[in-house]
């Protein structure tokens, strides 16, 4: 699944590119745990203020 990186030039976006788990997993960290994290704070924002 994830082959060993050998580039010449070595790039984040290189590393990004192995393979179709390593982009996905990627961008679900970037965004949509935090969006989880704004969600649950604003929940709790909302819910104190009455």
């Amino acid at each position: 699944m994830i082959e060993t990186f050998t580039d010449i030039n070595y790039s984040f976006f290189g590393l990004l590119n192995q393979g179709p788990l390593t982009l996905s997993l990627f961008l679900h960290l970037l965004v949509v745990l935090p969006m989880f994290w704004i969600y649950f704070q604003e929940k709790k924002r909302l819910e104190s203020e009455n």
